[in-house]
């Protein structure tokens, strides 16, 4: 879920840059309700990192049911994309901003970019993901990140796939994992992150020595990592990639799956389940938004349950509303990673920037 990120596979489907999409679909009526306050401007502005993508028939049915139409202002990955409303603070591009997640929450809130809201169904939202109890932010999605591995490597080696963070260290996976920079990139900050949680602030460091003597590759982004330099995606086939490891989301398999022409019955990609790191996304209403009441219906919006559902097949991240269903191909040929490792926000926020360094020293040197 970000951050990049997010899922550079939903590139595949989504346009970059700016657009203006409106309609008249039809809604289950379970869109907010928040332009009822009114606004000077029929248009809401959404800015978001690049991977935030949604189907034209519901934004239509959000425009139906508020009469705002969006329009979608996407700039880069979720750092960047950060970065640049934190340079525009008190007069943001847009009214609402999406793809903030659990590793960089701090950056935002402690800038003050987001005015408190309360979003309309937020009472639907599973509990543990509503970390801000002043709700400057709502959580949109969550996506784990963990590492994927090549089926058919393992099973022509006829060598079992690691299950787990200490299993990666074997000498049986000597050279084998790619992973993203900690450092510019959010799976590589969320697959650090999984270290620590696992391994502990006093283990994470020697984990990271023990991994980098296995022979970690490390490059600097997801697409490099994934369409590049593993040999399990369609993009890294092309490329004749001989990385079977790389980390990446446990909802990579059924990319694979949608995207192939034909359809395989099997995904051609697993899931390390023991090596994976919970993101959550969030999204809030910008402080100095032009259009305060377009904003707030929009976040009441992003949690209803006919945003939540068409998630899963154009994000590629799970609902947050408890109540939505997972379409089949997503719980097919996906992970469901129970009770993943995390860290809370708060010490993240406390010891990132010293974590980071930390990794850089010993990984890059």
């Amino acid at each position: 879920m970000n951050t990049t990120t997010k899922y550079a596979a939903t590139a595949l489907a989504a346009a970059l840059g700016v657009t203006v999409l409106a309609g008249c679909g039809s809604d289950d009526g379970s869109a907010g309700s928040g332009a009822s306050k009114g606004s000077g401007s029929k248009t809401v502005t959404l800015v978001s990192h690049d991977s935030f993508n949604v189907s034209k028939d519901v934004l239509e049915a959000f425009t139906k049911e508020t009469g705002y139409r969006v329009k979608t202002l996407k700039s880069g990955d979720a750092g960047a994309a950060l970065n640049q409303e934190i340079l525009t603070k008190g007069s943001p591009r847009g009214d609402v901003f999406f793809g903030v997640d659990n590793t960089l929450l701090s950056r935002a809130l402690d800038n003050g970019l987001f005015t408190p809201y309360e979003a309309k169904g937020l009472d639907r939202v599973a509990p543990d993901t509503q970390t801000d109890e002043k709700h400057r932010v709502t959580p949109v999605d969550t996506g784990d990140i963990c590492v994927n591995y090549d089926k058919k490597y393992f099973a022509d080696k006829k060598l079992a796939p690691p299950k787990t963070f200490a299993d990666l260290l074997k000498p049986a996976y000597k050279n084998l994992l790619v992973t993203e920079n900690a450092a510019s990139s959010s799976p590589g900050l969320g697959f650090l992150l999984g270290t620590v949680a696992a391994e502990g602030e006093d283990g994470y460091e020697a984990y990271w020595k023990k991994l980098k003597a296995n022979g970690v590759k490390v490059v600097d982004g997801w697409e490099q990592a994934y369409n590049e330099e593993f040999s399990g995606s369609a993009g890294g086939k092309k490329a004749k990639a001989d990385r079977p490891l790389v980390v990446s989301y446990a909802s990579s398999p059924p990319v694979e799956v949608l995207y192939a022409d034909p359809q395989p019955k099997e995904a051609p990609t697993g899931v390390a389940t023991g090596t994976c790191f919970r993101q959550t996304e969030y999204a809030g209403l910008l402080t100095g938004a032009k259009n305060e009441a377009g904003g707030k219906a929009l976040l009441d919006f992003l949690i209803s349950k006919t945003f939540q559902e068409d998630m899963p097949l154009t994000m590629f991240v799970n609902p947050v509303v408890e109540d939505a269903e997972l379409p089949e191909l997503f719980t097919k040929h996906g992970e469901k990673v129970d009770t993943p490792p995390t860290v809370a926000p708060e010490k993240i926020a406390a010891n990132r920037e010293q974590w980071i360094q930390s990794w850089q020293s010993l990984v890059l040197k």
